[in-house]
């Protein structure tokens, strides 16, 4: 089983956790990751939620609980053992702030080492600007299709030793992308060089910016910024109130595309993904859709 002071390595892209259901809401869960992972919180599940999520962990032997839920369930969570980790103002349609709580049950969140002074660059970079790099001849951004499954997945296990979610599948991807998740990625020629995507929630009109690749002969382009970019165009396009993203809390490229698109880091959750073949701190960032600011969060 994991620790939280352990690194992690398995069959590059392996993944063997799960998305069910308890009652009406859904977790992430299982021994890759080792935790459980509250991401869809229905309203009618609680107070009971926390008990079910709790005894789930404790079943599997897993170590860490995060949970995403809206600001009038906050003070629930605390009550049951969770600590706010991240708080994102009106992610749930506009109106109603979001938090990421943390519950660890037998292992230590860790120290933060060097989170500052990777955020202390990025800011810093945010600050100076970045000329708008646009793509060389040849070169293009545009939604991706089921059909790309299978070059998509070649891309991630390139790129990724381990991930949270099983991106290496393109049965996995195709499935997603016939549902909620929109992929976009960068083609030289007819080659995927970089790969995106948005997790949407209709419901809550927020998008999560996640999946982000490129493959390392095409890095130092800021594909990165220009597949943001489009993709947060889609989000508008498609009504999403916020978009935001979970990313590595040591990873300067990440850190600084993030600053530089205008997006605020709300928090860090420490060892909470298995990514790149390890457990990791990850970071919060947030920015709200539209021409101003999120309209007059409550809670």
């Amino acid at each position: 089983m994991l620790t939280g002071q352990a690194s992690v390595r398995r069959q590059k892209g392996a993944c063997a956790d799960t998305v069910a259901m308890l009652g009406q809401s859904r977790v992430h869960h299982g021994p890759h990751n080792d935790r459980v992972y509250l991401f869809h919180l229905n309203p009618a599940d609680l107070p009971g939620i926390t008990g079910r999520i709790l005894a789930l962990a404790k079943d599997r032997g897993y170590s860490r609980i995060f949970a995403r839920v809206p600001a009038p369930a906050r003070d629930h969570f605390v009550s049951c053992g969770y600590t706010p980790k991240a708080r994102l103002r009106g992610l749930f349609r506009g109106e109603v702030d979001g938090y990421y709580m943390a519950n660890y049950l037998d292992t230590t969140p860790g120290d933060g080492n060097g989170i500052d002074d990777v955020l202390a660059v990025a800011r810093a970079k945010a600050r100076q600007g970045a000329a708008d790099r646009r793509l060389d001849p040849g070169f293009t951004c545009a939604p991706a299709a089921p059909a790309d499954a299978p070059e998509l997945a070649a891309v991630y296990r390139e790129v990724f030793e381990t991930y949270p979610v099983p991106i290496h599948d393109p049965a996995y991807l195709a499935q997603e992308m016939q549902g909620w998740l929109r992929c976009f990625c960068i083609r030289d020629g007819n080659r995927i060089a970089a790969v995106a995507s948005a997790a949407v929630d209709p419901d809550a009109l927020f998008a999560e910016m996640t999946g982000f690749a490129t493959l390392p002969e095409y890095r130092g382009r800021g594909f990165a910024g220009r597949l943001l970019r489009r993709m947060e165009a889609e989000m508008r396009r498609l009504g999403m109130k916020t978009v935001f993203a979970v990313a590595r809390a040591r990873s300067y490229p990440a850190s600084i595309t993030f600053a530089r698109a205008g997006y605020t880091c709300a928090g860090t959750l420490a060892k909470s993904v298995n990514i790149c073949g390890s457990l990791e701190d990850m970071n919060v960032w947030y920015r709200p859709l539209g021409s101003g600011e999120a309209a007059s969060p409550r809670g």
